[in-house]
């Protein structure tokens, strides 16, 4: 799959959601979350194996399953990334399923960038392997000797000498065509994904964004509240008050008619 086709999806390839608990988004997003997590355990198993290359554990072996683990995982981030990509297709999401669309793309690049030092981890290792055997090449090549005159038995050690240094020259040579061979596998591995991280690190910057307006939107709705709540309070006390201040009003106006009728029946 090329990332031209990884960074152009169909129109019709993300079901747009449009209500709560929407169970084509919820399995989608697990789906990506349990590629995230084999990721991982990918690049940790990579990270160990890297780690024994140029060394006396390096062994055949080793550096198949090397190879076969960085073949795996990058097709896994490509996988990843086109569902990344498809999760952004959704609308009318919660506040809740937002947060989980910016958690697995958050997770995403940085297993993706994990994984991009792992490459170049490798990619060390591996020049530095060719470096050793270029060098190991030379020796072998120049190392010969040449026979004694003389000594028939002499020479035919030197020419057992000879062709022995030719097996090993010949596979010093074999040595280094694969080692080239997958630092180039390597190098594109690292230029491509390159590619898509920057595509997941736009997309995360933008979530970014649409969160902390989300973040500030509730803010300033608790703000709003909290004032009206002030408000609603003051104007409660302002009326209790207007009441208090009319019964003692009634009051005081009780207490003249009071006087005024006594002092009528007392003339």
């Amino acid at each position: 799959m090329s990332f031209d086709q990884l960074s152009s999806l169909e129109s019709g390839s993300g079901r747009r959601g449009n209500y709560t608990d929407d169970p084509e988004f919820k399995q989608l997003q697990s789906e990506l979350m349990n590629k995230l997590h084999s990721l991982r355990r990918h690049i940790s198993k990579l990270s160990s194996d890297i780690d024994l290359l140029g060394t006396k554990r390096d062994t055949p072996r080793v550096r198949e399953r090397v190879h076969e683990l960085l073949e795996k995982s990058r097709e896994l981030c490509k996988d990843i990334g086109q569902g990344v990509k498809k999760l952004q297709t959704w609308d009318d999401l919660t506040k809740q399923q937002k947060y989980d669309q910016s958690r697995v793309s958050t997770d995403f690049q940085n297993a993706l960038q994990e994984f991009q030092d792992v490459q170049r981890r490798a990619l060390e290792k591996e020049r530095a392997s060719v470096t050793a055997a270029r060098a190991a090449h030379d020796d072998n090549a120049d190392g010969s000797g040449a026979p004694q005159e003389g000594q028939l038995e002499q020479q035919q050690q030197q020419e057992l000498v000879r062709l022995a240094s030719q097996d090993e020259v010949d596979f010093q040579e074999a040595l280094i065509i694969e080692r080239e061979d997958e630092i180039r596998n390597i190098e594109q591995g690292v230029g491509d994904l390159n590619v898509l991280f920057r595509q997941v690190a736009q997309i995360v910057g933008e979530q970014g964004e649409q969160l902390t307006s989300i973040e500030d939107n509730i803010v300033n709705v608790r703000d709003d509240t909290h004032g009206a709540q002030v408000e609603l309070a003051q104007a409660s006390r302002h009326q209790k008050a207007a009441r208090n201040k009319g019964c003692c009003l009634m009051l005081i106006l009780s207490i003249i008619l009071l006087i005024v009728l006594l002092a009528i029946f007392l003339d």
